[in-house]
């Protein structure tokens, strides 16, 4: 057939269907000559047919091709000089990925040929290869980008209602034994109705995918039976990754992300993007020329000022994408504003932000980056949440972010920890750390800028956590050394699986009293999949490159009986504002009823001062919070009155008898939460001064029911 070429427009950058042809365009500063090659979906290995393109608005290549339609395959040939010193690595023997692609074909086929240079040669990286890259390479694919949204709404949920849930696509649903098998592992498993009941059951509000962004999986760990399954390694901004499309890899990936996140919104449930814009998967000079690296390395990636040969590398993965120039700048928000007004999710968990706000060196919270999403009319409205560290000097931000963005307080996880384990001089933190973090958000942001959390995805799961005193990552092929050297939280006398019944009860109160931690915890809570119903993973707490039961939730060995204690928790944050407060603590007495917001006292019954919070060998405390003026919505919109708590935690390793606080905090007292005893349906109650035992490494939860 043939195609008619017309000079096309420069924008909208990628390739756009228009119903009589495609346009496309690509960004290169230094190329001389681009050229884009056409494959068959029959004959993906062969390049059918060919076009200069000759058109060139401000460093913007363009042109339209008559007859093409969606499912066209497509990639670049970019012509210019080869001179790794200067920062230069053009090479027209590689074909290259389309940045703004929204779809490619499938995944690199690893051969030498995908590198710019001749591998093995002792000059490295400086000569140039001339074996041609195309029969290994995936393709860039022209979509249909009309979809049927039946009016989807994004549920909006407000901050200090928010639950989040950090799940990997693949591995949420891999072994499910009720989602239909041919459907297990991809976007349409999350959006399928046995997910969606699932979370609804539990309580979750969102829904944090880990990378979908199209991602390279590294030679290295191919090379050895392993796979990058966790995804921080993009290659395509716009596209979702193929490996997860139950439906096919020539488009139609797209509509089935589409229709899982419809799917999840009718329920109810936001959808955030783990995403990754500090990095691409190209690596350093001796990565593969797969896209940026062949259409203008110096225009997309930090060089060194001394030789523009090497790459800044702030991500620990090889290079750092420019988010100072404009055109990476507009690659980055155009690539957000495509998730959010053509995907329709709901926002977006930045990777290492803290690279995206390094100007020159130092981590500049007003960089250029922040300042053009908080100006963005699109971006600027759905959820940001900061990864807030990277690699670099400097690069620890957590606290240091403008407002308008939640991060993720690993501040909040180390107290935490620590606290759990006993450890001293932990008490004042602690109590921070569960009133939102003041010390780090109260100067000009709220309770709803820390995401909390015990754990994540990098690291231990929760039960390996109470489970391992060493982390066990033999199956990464790396000698055990890489993953934290130790993320132990409490040595309850043996590692590992064991028999012990007593060792096994422990283990399972020190993960209620995690979980009680992090939902009666103000600010905004996250979890990580599987965390609720016992999952581990081995003792290994880096499984990057486990794509395989190590990293996917097992369903069929379900603790049924923590994923019930762990659905009253956020139940009762959800129906209590008290516990998910938009503004922060005052700490001073009410004007209606003279009594404090929140108050701490110790096991007599008596206020906390200042000399006990100095006290560094305390490990134990009781909160009380007030419900006042804090009217909460229950799960059917009905307006209730919200009551007041009773939070006694206790770190040490014996009982404690607390005495509860006088009348006027409250006559009645019922026990709605008891990490020792898992009591979630026997009623047990206690009058105003009258002595409570609360056991060692234990939490209690007393609601005081007011009436009306």
């Amino acid at each position: 057939m043939d195609f008619k070429t017309l000079p096309g427009k420069p924008f909208p950058l990628g390739s756009t269907w228009d119903g009589n042809g495609v346009n496309f365009t690509l960004y290169s500063e230094n190329a001389t000559t681009i050229e884009l090659c056409l494959f068959d979906a029959e004959n993906e290995d062969k390049e059918s047919l060919k076009f200069d393109i000759t058109e060139q608005t401000d460093f913007t290549w363009h042109i339209y091709v008559q007859g093409l339609k969606p499912g066209q395959l497509y990639g670049f040939r970019v012509h210019g000089a080869y001179e790794p010193e200067n920062g230069h690595r053009f090479n027209p023997a590689k074909l290259l990925l389309d940045p703004y692609a929204k779809a490619y074909s499938g995944c690199i086929e690893w051969n030498e040929a995908v590198f710019g240079y001749v591998v093995g040669n002792e000059k490295e990286d400086l000569m140039i290869s001339d074996t041609d890259s195309a029969v290994y390479m995936p393709k860039s694919v022209v979509i249909d980008p009309g979809f049927d949204w039946e009016g989807d709404q994004c549920p909006d949920i407000p901050y200090d209602n928010s639950v989040i849930y950090e799940a990997h696509v693949k591995g949420l649903t891999k072994l499910h034994p009720d989602i239909p098998e041919e459907i297990r592992g991809t976007y349409a498993a999350i959006g399928h109705q046995i997910t969606i009941d699932y979370l609804k059951k539990l309580g979750i509000t969102a829904i944090e995918l880990m990378p979908v962004h199209d991602f390279l999986s590294d030679w290295s760990l191919e090379s050895k039976g392993l796979t990058n399954y966790w995804g921080y390694n993009t290659m395509g901004f716009f596209a979702p990754d193929a490996r997860y499309s139950a439906s096919g890899k020539h488009g139609q990936q797209v509509g089935e992300f589409k229709t899982m996140v419809k799917a999840l919104h009718k329920a109810g449930i936001e959808v955030i993007l783990d995403v990754v814009y500090n990095h691409t998967g190209e690596g350093n000079q001796l990565g593969p020329t797969l896209s940026f690296k062949g259409i203008d390395n110096a225009t997309y990636y930090r060089l060194t000022d001394e030789n523009k040969r090497y790459y800044m590398d702030y991500t620990g993965t090889g290079n750092t994408l420019n988010a100072n120039l404009p055109n990476v700048l507009r690659l980055m928000m155009d690539s957000l504003r495509y998730w959010v007004l053509e995907m329709h999710v709901d926002g977006f968990r930045f990777d290492l932000a803290a690279t995206l706000a390094r100007e020159l060196h130092e981590v500049n919270r007003l960089s250029a980056f922040f300042d053009i999403i908080h100006q963005d009319p699109v971006i600027s409205q759905v959820k940001l949440i900061a990864e807030p560290w990277d690699v670099g000097e400097g690069g620890y931000q957590v606290g240091k972010f403008p407002p308008g963005w939640a991060e993720w307080n690993g501040k909040y996880r180390d107290c935490i920890r620590d606290y759990w384990s006993g450890s001293e001089n932990t008490l004042p933190e602690f109590a921070d750390r569960i009133m939102g973090s003041a010390d780090l958000y109260k100067e000009y942001r709220k309770p709803t800028a820390s995401i909390n959390f015990i754990t994540a995805h990098d690291g231990f799961t929760l039960h390996d956590l109470v489970s391992y005193n060493e982390k066990h990552n033999e199956a990464n092929g790396e000698n055990n050394e890489d993953g934290e050297s130790n993320n132990r939280s409490w040595n309850c006398g043996a590692e590992g699986p064991t028999e012990d019944q007593a060792i096994n009860a422990l283990r399972q109160r020190q993960k209620r009293n995690f979980l009680s931690t992090l939902f009666l915890s103000q600010g905004i809570p996250m979890m990580v999949a599987g965390d609720e119903l016992g999952r581990t993973q081995q003792g290994n707490n880096n499984s990057y490159c486990q794509d395989n039961e190590i990293s996917w939730v097992s369903w069929e060995t379900a603790d049924q009986e923590l994923i019930e204690f762990t659905s009253k928790l956020i139940h009762l944050r959800t129906d209590h504002a008290v516990f998910s407060r938009k503004n922060w603590f005052k700490g001073k007495k009410l004007k209606d009823n003279g009594i404090e917001d929140i108050a701490w006292f110790l096991p007599n019954g008596v206020q906390m001062t200042t000399e006990n919070w100095n006290e560094g060998a305390a490990k134990s405390v009781a909160i009380y919070l007030s419900g006042n003026g804090l009217n909460s919505i229950d799960a059917e919109g009905i307006q209730i009155i919200d009551d007041n708590f009773y939070m006694i935690f206790n770190a040490y390793d014996g009982t404690i008898d607390y005495k509860l606080p006088a009348k006027e905090y409250g006559n009645e007292w019922r026990l709605v939460i008891d990490t020792v005893t898992n009591i979630s349906k026997t009623e047990m109650t206690f009058s105003a001064e009258v002595m409570v035992p609360v056991q060692g490494r234990s939490v209690v939860l007393l609601q005081n029911f007011k009436t009306v």
